[in-house]
């Protein structure tokens, strides 16, 4: 299997705790997801573990593209928080799995065998938190300028990266605030972040 983990301690961890069993090889292990394509096309593994959070390329966008590379590698991807907005997002993509990385390290490899088999491994709860939270209610405008809130963006700062006039900026949040229910800026970020709308 192909492990992507961009936390060195972590990723030397699952390396060492999947190796202990007997019909599982790590054959590849990378940092980021721009790494993800590239290497399982040299080492072509059948099913590949990824990290939500990778820099450059997201672990979701990254299993995309191996997708449609590599259609035989089958993906299993680890968070730490399971967001409903993410989880939509894995299943939309076709992520065959879907595990949080607080289980048990029993339940990775059972799951990577399930993974490998043909069969998808979905967390009941994350799924059922998902469907509960559904689509995101915000544009992709919205969420950009949501975003650049969230890094601490004032809306001139804002409207400069997004080619927008701080006036459509302004506009753009107030949107998202109502769209998500949210009492203000602050809270709205916080909702979308909650529910992996970001």
């Amino acid at each position: 299997m192909l492990l992507a983990e961009d936390m060195h301690m972590i990723r030397a961890a699952l390396t060492a705790l999947l190796r202990l069993e007997p019909d599982l090889d790590v054959v590849a292990e990378v940092t980021r997801g721009d790494e993800i394509v590239p290497a399982a096309l040299a080492a072509r593994p059948d099913v590949a573990v990824l990290d939500i959070d990778l820099p450059v390329v997201d672990g979701i966008t990254a299993a995309a593209s191996l997708r449609e590379r590599l259609p035989s590698c089958r993906v299993l991807v680890l968070t730490a928080l399971g967001q409903p907005g993410q989880v939509r997002r894995a299943l939309a993509a076709g992520i065959e799995a879907f595990l949080v990385k607080d289980a048990p390290g029993d339940q990775l490899a059972d799951a990577i065998r399930r993974t490998a088999a043909g069969l998808r491994v979905l967390d009941a709860e994350l799924v059922s938190s998902a469907m509960e939270y559904g689509e995101s209610p915000l544009t992709p405008r919205e969420s950009s300028v949501l975003k650049e809130a969230a890094r601490g963006s004032s809306a001139e700062e804002t409207a400069s990266r997004l080619h927008l006039s701080p006036g459509t900026v302004r506009n753009y949040l107030t949107a998202a605030i109502t769209k998500t229910g949210a009492r203000n800026k602050i809270d709205a970020i916080r909702i979308a972040e909650d529910a992996g709308w970001l």
